[in-house]
């Protein structure tokens, strides 16, 4: 069995090992994890995987290689390696803006690098990942990574020069809707209704029209129209969110995320 290693092991990285142990009958043998916090590789040790003392052991000890940290340690994390690694490692990376070339300069090796946007509902097998493998990558550990993500959620392969746009797609966007949710639980608790009440039936709100807009046949602009009766209320809410150019607000904040990640990969 392919041994997969873990640079660091914060949430996201945590969900994947669950998901892969998941996957394993529970197993975690085959994953190795390092961190530099003490506290998380105690609780890696539980979970059953292997812990070592730095990066370079588990690129050694390691087949695939996740990089579950921020993009502005790589620099640092890829120079640590650069020693221990050639092109029969594969790296998979999950940071913002970090592109496959940017990881190869950085290890100063051609090494096949699968590129992942993944997102947080990942921790509840909720998520939504999209995937970019390098030209080099064999098929075998393609599917091995897309599986590790497959098992905590919904995934799509998306070609790089789309990854940076991606972001505001599917990482980014749940702290989006978050906000949105949380606006409409504020207005109804500042109307006298439980907020925990509000909220419940917010986030069945959002799971509903979820599912409609996978499953109904109906585009976007058909599901609007039928909820939306002439003089009603529902035209009335969306009449104000024009005034406030809502439509063009998201995409101007989807505009400024892809931004944010592309300075991050330079």
């Amino acid at each position: 069995m392919k041994k997969i290693g873990f640079i660091g092991a914060g949430n996201m990285a945590t969900a994947i090992i669950k998901g892969l142990m998941a996957q394993n009958n529970g197993k975690a043998d085959f994953i190795n994890v390092f961190d530099l916090s003490t506290e998380k590789c105690n609780v890696m040790k539980e979970l059953g995987a292997n812990v070592f003392s730095s990066g370079s052991e588990v690129a050694k000890e390691s087949d695939i290689i996740v990089l579950a940290v921020k993009p502005q340690n790589y620099p640092e994390v890829l120079e640590a390696l650069k020693p221990y690694v050639d092109e029969s490692k594969t790296f998979v990376s999950i940071a913002a803006g970090i592109s496959i070339s940017f990881v190869q300069n950085g290890l100063g090796c051609k090494c096949p690098v699968m590129r992942v946007m993944p997102n947080t509902p990942l921790l509840l097998k909720k998520g939504a990942s999209a995937l970019c493998p390098s030209e080099n990558l064999n098929e075998e550990n393609k599917k091995i990574i897309y599986d590790m993500f497959a098992g905590s959620g919904a995934c799509e392969y998306i070609t790089e020069e789309h990854m940076n746009e991606i972001i505001s797609v599917n990482g980014s966007s749940p702290a989006y809707i978050y906000l949105f949710a949380k606006a409409m639980a504020d207005y109804a608790e500042q109307c006298g209704i439980s907020y925990d009440k509000a909220m419940n039936l917010i986030c069945a709100t959002l799971e509903g029209s979820a599912a409609m807009l996978r499953e109904s046949g109906d585009s976007a602009d058909v599901l609007i129209e039928k909820v939306s009766s002439k003089g009603g209320t529902t035209i009335a809410a969306l009449d104000k969110l024009k005034e406030h150019n809502f439509y063009q607000a998201v995409q101007d904040a989807m505009s400024a995320c892809t931004k944010r990640a592309e300075e991050l990969g330079k």
